[in-house]
């Protein structure tokens, strides 16, 4: 079922809206960002007006409470998806940070493989370095990803609530809540720049997109 008819169905249960930030300077350049922490490219503010305006055209989408990761391009891309809502106030989660890229931070991502060779993760799309020194494990991710549902779980009992997070953490937490292991998860689906996503117990894995873009950085 589409997940926004879903959502004006089942109005009791808590339904858990997590949306990737826009394109940021490193997206546009290559560069692996992590805990860098650059503006939105004029295409990523694009990108979240875009899905803004789609969230504003279904009436019944509202927002009961915002969070966003504390790096600047996922709270301004969750102050631009909160403009027309109700609670248009966004707080930070310091939790939902992006994933410490340790070394890897500030590194071309075409260097990946090299740099990383025989501890990837390959992709259709991206490759994942999995345990470069200095940087979160998706295990930890996960860790920290089932922290976050918990926090979110027992703070809201209903309604809808809006993550605004990043990428390599954004699958964690989506692996989080429907309990699926995280190499799976990595290999299933990209989480593109702006893409939002559905957790609800009445939404299924494969259902979760709820806004897709299919946009790839470089």
């Amino acid at each position: 079922m589409n997940p926004l008819l879903l959502s004006t169905l089942t109005t009791m249960a808590l339904k858990i809206y997590l949306a990737r930030h826009g394109q940021d300077e490193d997206n546009a350049a290559g560069i692996l960002n992590g805990h860098r922490n650059q503006p939105l490219t004029k295409l990523g503010e694009e990108q979240a007006q875009s899905v803004a305006a789609k969230i504003q055209s279904q009436q019944e989408l509202q927002f009961d409470k915002i969070y966003a990761s504390p790096l600047k391009r996922a709270f301004k891309t969750a102050e631009i998806l909160a403009n027309g809502q109700q609670q248009q106030s966004v707080e930070v989660m310091d939790l939902l940070i992006e994933r410490d890229f340790g070394v890897m931070a500030g590194v071309p991502t075409k260097e990946i493989k090299e740099r990383c060779k025989g501890n990837i993760l390959q992709t259709e799309t991206i490759s994942y370095f999995l345990s470069p020194e200095g940087a979160e494990t998706f295990p930890e991710l996960l860790e920290r990803g089932n922290k976050v549902i918990a926090d979110i779980q027992t703070k809201h009992k209903e309604g809808s609530v809006l993550l605004v997070t990043h990428g390599d953490f954004g699958k964690m937490l989506y692996a989080a809540y429907y309990k699926l292991d995280w190499m799976d998860v990595l290999k299933q689906f990209h989480f593109g720049n702006s893409e939002v996503l559905l957790l609800s117990e009445e939404s299924s894995p494969t259902d979760a997109h709820v806004f897709q873009i299919q946009q790839y950085n470089p």
